[in-house]
């Protein structure tokens, strides 16, 4: 049972990091680093920079966020990301799904109980 149940939290997570990157975005810019602390914050999400950066990529590619490059003085330029309006549509359509879903998986913990 425990490969099983690590498999599947390796899959729930994954399904989740997307609609995690698109909230983290919603309503305000973030630079990637800013933007991968908060999502390694997040209890039971366990990611890393590794799985962050390509699944930005990724999104960007989707059109459902834009980046751009700022110089820093204080280092390195920092990519900024914004949340497209099409983003902005995906995520909502992935929160009102999320929803249906928990709320059907407690209507059924319910009936059991």
């Amino acid at each position: 049972m425990h490969d099983f149940f690590d498999n599947w939290t390796i899959q729930l997570r994954k399904g989740l990091l997307e609609i995690g990157i698109l909230s983290a975005l919603k309503g305000r810019e973030r630079y990637g680093y800013d933007l991968v602390k908060s999502l390694i914050e997040v209890p039971g999400l366990g990611v890393s920079e590794g799985t962050v950066y390509p699944l930005l990529s990724r999104l960007r590619k989707h059109g459902w966020i834009d980046a751009r490059l700022v110089e820093s003085t204080e280092g390195p330029a920092r990519k900024y990301y914004t949340l497209t309006p099409e983003g902005k549509r995906v995520m909502e359509a992935m929160e009102a799904h999320l929803d249906v879903l928990l709320r059907g998986v407690k209507t059924l913990k319910e009936k059991d109980a």
